[in-house]
């Protein structure tokens, strides 16, 4: 089962997992607002949001930033996707993509881009792992349609 959480997202609301139950969802899990990757991705699965909601399905991404950063990013990249707020990262260790990362032999805790699509009775259904962001999103779209059946 997937890990339920309920937190703050961009929109003002909270969002919780058990509340999206009958509803297929793809949880990804970004490291930051406005950087190069983050914001490819964000773009991408924006771009598809119509039709993963004809998919039956519900995307959000996470990050640890703060539901008003999530705010200036989405108005400053037209973006459509719900942007979930993990600001203590509760969430994050729950699925285990905050872990040890290393960039120029500096070692530092951060979120491993990983996204989870989740069926619509809670389970989870696929990972993946240290994704790279070019056609992500239409693989991710193309397993959660073959889900849907």
């Amino acid at each position: 089962m997937a890990p339920d959480f309920s937190l703050p997202a961009d929109n003002g609301e909270t969002v919780s997992l058990s509340a999206l139950k009958g509803q297929q969802v793809v949880l990804y899990f970004y490291p930051k607002d406005d950087t190069s990757g983050c914001t490819k991705e964000a773009i991408a699965f924006s771009g598809l949001l119509d039709e993963f909601k004809a998919a039956n399905t519900v995307v959000l991404g996470m990050s640890p930033d703060s539901a008003g950063k999530h705010d200036k990013f989405k108005a400053k990249h037209d973006l459509t996707v719900t942007l979930v707020a993990d600001e203590d990262k509760t969430t994050l260790e729950a699925y285990g993509v905050w872990v040890e990362k290393s960039m120029y032999g500096r070692k530092y805790m951060g979120v491993e881009r990983s996204t989870f699509l989740i069926d619509a009775d809670g389970k989870i259904a696929r990972v993946w792992r240290k994704v790279k962001v070019p056609g992500h999103a239409e693989e991710v779209l193309e397993q959660a349609r073959a889900l849907n059946g």
